[in-house]
């Protein structure tokens, strides 16, 4: 019974909703103000309207600054860096991987278990924390130990859907959303900082080594293996 009478209160209210929006349109016509409404959205609609010439002159200017980046040191204002990611998954990776995503205000957890070939991800979870304000400026020690800490946590509620084999040290994939300039595939020494944060200490440092200090601090046994 009480479902029904929900599905009564929502149909009399979209009901409600289409009968007010009908009488405010025709108000709207009666009064002029519809075809005014409609002008706007069209002049609107005309400035939005990017022909496709200029976004193909966009997309060219884009690539001429790309092979200029990738021609020379400082040649473009796009930052060409090395990546050092020379192949791509095959399907076939198996076991326990974790990934942790620093690009903001806000970093992302993530934990999966693959499966190999066939079975692919088997299970996954993640979790996103906020980055308090005062660590974006404090040092960087500060706010590596946060996120260590708040990785630890998420390490710690593994199940059993996660178990890691035997002999085997969790991998963590480190995506740093910063310039940075890598020395291989996993380090790399940050350019500048962006998006709010600024400690300057942490400029010209590796930031896979400012993690991996700040995990064997916490006892955090966990490696770095992509970056």
């Amino acid at each position: 019974m009480g479902k029904v009478a929900v599905r009564v209160a929502v149909v009399c209210g979209v009901a409600v909703a289409v009968t007010a929006a009908v009488v405010v349109h025709r108000k709207m016509k009666k009064s002029g103000k519809w075809e005014k409404a409609m002008e706007i959205v069209k002049e609107f609609e005309e400035k939005c309207a990017t022909p496709i010439s200029k976004l193909r002159q966009v997309a060219d200017a884009m690539l001429v600054e790309m092979h200029a980046g990738l021609a020379s040191e400082g040649g473009s204002k796009l930052k060409m860096l090395i990546s050092y990611v020379d192949n791509l998954p095959t399907g076939n990776e198996k076991g326990l991987f974790y990934a942790l995503d620093l690009g903001g205000t806000n970093f992302r957890v993530l934990r999966l278990h693959l499966g190999g070939k066939g079975r692919g991800i088997v299970s996954k979870q993640f979790e996103e924390v906020s980055i308090p304000r005062s660590l974006m400026t404090g040092t960087s020690d500060a706010l590596f130990d946060f996120i260590v800490a708040e990785l630890a946590k998420f390490v710690a509620q593994e199940g059993m859907d996660f178990e890691l084999r035997p002999g085997r040290q969790r991998e963590l994939g480190f995506t740093f959303s910063f310039p940075v300039l890598q020395s291989s595939i996993s380090s790399g020494t940050l350019v500048r900082w962006t998006k709010g944060f600024s400690i300057e200490e942490t400029v010209g440092r590796d930031v896979v080594a400012k993690l991996t200090k700040a995990m064997e601090k916490q006892g955090l046994n966990m490696r770095v293996s992509a970056f």
